[in-house]
């Protein structure tokens, strides 16, 4: 049975509609924790800091070494609830690509994950990003391509053309 879903992305692909969408679909209750979650719960002064997280006016997301230490204790809390009996759903942004996985990869070990990339045309990606007004424009054009690379799915939705609720569907599908 699957315990983990791992959704991974660029910024404004639509994961997070995504995420929610599976919630309703998916028979069982399943936690969403993303990314977000983790900057959101970090200090201020972790944001736009050299060890923490900060975005560069071009919309590059530099971590340092603070972060990596935190992002690295908040994935083994993520596994240590799928281990306990939740199912968890994570909305994820790989922005180190196959080494972002393989950092997950390492701590989820025996637990049964459904791997999913969330793919979105750069163009349509940036025009979300424009339109939300929270992200420093610039970032899903850097994010679109990168956080897939040399990274390895179970499954691929693309969110150019077809709704969250779609997407979710296709996924839920594929969760045994």
């Amino acid at each position: 049975m699957t315990q983990v879903i791992v959704v991974n992305g660029g910024s404004s692909s639509g994961k997070s509609g995504i995420v929610r969408c599976l919630q309703a679909v998916l028979p069982d209750p399943w936690l969403a924790l993303g990314i977000d979650t983790l900057v959101e719960a970090m200090p201020a002064s972790m944001q736009e800091s050299d060890g923490g997280i900060e975005v560069a006016p071009d919309g590059e997301v530099i971590v340092g070494p603070e972060f990596r230490t935190l992002e690295a204790a908040w994935i083994e809390g993520v596994a240590a609830m799928a281990r306990a009996g939740a199912r968890v759903i994570v909305d994820e942004v790989f922005l180190g690509g196959a080494s972002s996985q393989q950092r997950w990869q390492k701590v989820l070990g025996e637990l049964r994950v459904l791997w999913v990339g969330v793919r979105c045309d750069t163009a349509v990606a940036a025009g979300r990003e424009v339109a939300r007004g929270d992200r420093t424009i610039g970032m899903a054009a850097s994010q679109a391509e990168a956080v897939h690379q040399g990274v390895t799915y179970d499954l691929e939705v693309d969110t150019t053309h077809a709704e969250a609720m779609e997407c979710a569907r296709t996924i839920a599908a594929h969760v045994k």
